[in-house]
């Protein structure tokens, strides 16, 4: 088999995905605070263009076919980009301990893990 063809994705940007858990506490909450949640999370995740660099290419919300807290894979959500460095994917990360909820950051109610690559090579038409 021959090597993997290496002119695709050498660009400077960075493939992403952003992997989102929904943790225990959301799913303690009454139906009032879990909606400044949900309020709070558009905020948070709001231009990350304008503010981080980042391109969103896609999301994919897994909240129908997976129901109640999510600790790893298969996630809860997903957002697909491509991010100008390493250093905007922990921007985009940070967002959940900048972002409060009453007294609590959204951390503690959704988890947020980034898996960083580079565009595949096949696939892309």
């Amino acid at each position: 088999m021959a090597d993997a063809p290496t002119t695709q994705g050498t660009t400077s940007t960075v493939r992403v995905l952003f992997c989102f858990g929904v943790l225990p506490a959301f799913f303690e909450l009454e139906d009032a605070t879990r909606k400044q949640v949900f309020d709070k999370l558009v905020e948070a995740y709001s231009d990350l263009a304008g503010r981080f660099g980042v391109k969103v290419l896609g999301t994919l919300d897994d909240d129908r076919s997976t129901v109640g807290p999510t600790f790893g894979w298969p996630w809860t959500c997903y957002i697909l980009a491509d991010a100008p460095d390493q250093a905007s994917v922990t921007g985009v990360c940070n967002v959940l301990r900048q972002f409060s909820v009453g007294e609590h950051r959204i951390w503690r109610y959704i988890k947020v893990e980034a898996r960083m690559g580079r565009a595949l090579f096949f696939g892309n038409d």
